[in-house]
């Protein structure tokens, strides 16, 4: 098992996506965009990685931020091998200086650690500035643990194979825990919701980006498809009006997005019915917190 951690818009779903091959994982320039941990399989001649891609580290607000960090932590504990991505093309934050900090007080010798350097194909690119505060982490707290460093850009599958070799090299031998057909064990509610949040967001990332909450309440498959019944929360009356959009385009695009991703996810037609609901403080409400899978002690 291997977990994809690191700060909040590193590009660790892209990564997540371009070594399996297919998407698992949305991507969105907001943060919080991945707030379950997801499972990606790479099927490959030298053998299966299973990939979970966690939340990003982010500076928390309210419960559920809190929630999603506590995820992205306990991702790092109980791995084969800990993949912490970075977004070199921008100069180290506190929070690829705290995962740093984490590997140094709590690996060893005998920890599978990789560093990635993500977006090395942009410039300028701070590999020396993030080797720099490797340094300073291990002064700091001296440990014997030795990541491997790896240069990528997880935006194609050519651009991610040197995280894919040494993944490879780095990870122990042992059975193959899924058939090689699968992609994902992520329950099918929680993709879908997910596909859905992804496409609502690229419309609404300036106006509720945190405030969103997508759940699939019911799928029903037929012979010509799959109709699922969905429901869009959000915090505020006035926000409903801003996801439906003015005669109802921006619901409508994003819906038909959705279905076109849907599909090729899935291979079948899938048919939406998205409802906006308000409910204030969804984020406080353990019940709506574990529908959405973001809270899987509590289901």
């Amino acid at each position: 098992m291997i977990g994809i951690v690191g700060r909040t818009n590193a590009g660790k779903s892209t990564l997540v996506n371009a070594l399996v091959g297919e998407k698992v994982s949305i991507t969105s320039p907001v943060e919080q965009t991945t707030r379950n941990t997801i499972r990606g399989i790479v099927a490959d001649p030298r053998g299966q990685l299973v990939l979970m891609d966690t939340p990003g580290l982010h500076k928390a607000v309210g419960p559920l931020g809190r929630l999603l960090n506590g995820m992205a932590r306990a991702s790092a504990s109980g791995t084969d091998v800990l993949c912490v991505t970075f977004d070199a093309a921008q100069a180290p934050q506190i929070e690829d200086e705290g995962w740093m900090a984490r590997v140094a007080k709590e690996k060893t010798a005998g920890d599978k650690v990789l560093f990635v350097l993500n977006k090395a194909d942009s410039k300028p690119f701070f590999e020396r500035m993030f080797r720099d505060a490797w340094a300073a982490a291990t002064a700091a707290h001296p440990t014997t643990a030795t990541p491997v460093w790896v240069c990528a850009s997880a935006l194609t599958e050519a651009g991610a194979a040197p995280v894919k070799d040494a993944l490879f090299e780095l990870s122990p031998e042992g059975e193959a825990l899924f058939p090689e057909d699968v992609v994902t064990d992520y329950p099918r509610k929680l993709a879908m919701a997910d596909v859905v949040r992804e496409k609502l967001l690229s419309r609404l990332f300036q106006e509720i980006p945190h405030e969103l909450g997508v759940a699939v309440k019911d799928v029903a498959e037929g012979r010509d498809g799959w109709s699922a019944d969905v429901v869009a929360y959000v915090n505020k009356p006035s926000q409903k009006g801003i996801v439906i959009g003015t005669g109802g385009r921006t619901l409508k695009a994003a819906r038909k997005e959705a279905e076109r991703d849907l599909k090729d996810m899935f291979g079948v037609r899938v048919h939406l019915e998205i409802w906006v609901k308000v409910e204030p403080n969804w984020m406080k409400n353990n019940r709506l917190l574990a529908e959405m899978g973001y809270a899987g002690a509590l289901i």
